[in-house]
């Protein structure tokens, strides 16, 4: 996974901790920049189906 090109939101500023995500063929790859060792793995559509939900206001919760 080293090589792949990870990118991080705007939002995030000049933040050293953020999340990150790159896209490999059809997985993506969610990481936290301050512990990149570790890496999830996900499909394109269960990504977007999760963005969707999280547009959607589903996850508001957990941050509130």
């Amino acid at each position: 996974m080293e090589k792949l090109n990870w990118q991080k939101s705007s939002y995030s500023g000049d933040a050293a901790d953020c999340v990150e995500i790159a896209a490999d063929g059809s997985l993506i790859h969610i990481r936290e920049s301050d512990d990149p060792a570790i890496a999830i793995t996900t499909t394109k559509a269960k990504l977007a189906a999760w963005l969707q939900g999280a547009k959607a206001g589903e996850f508001d919760h957990l941050t509130g």
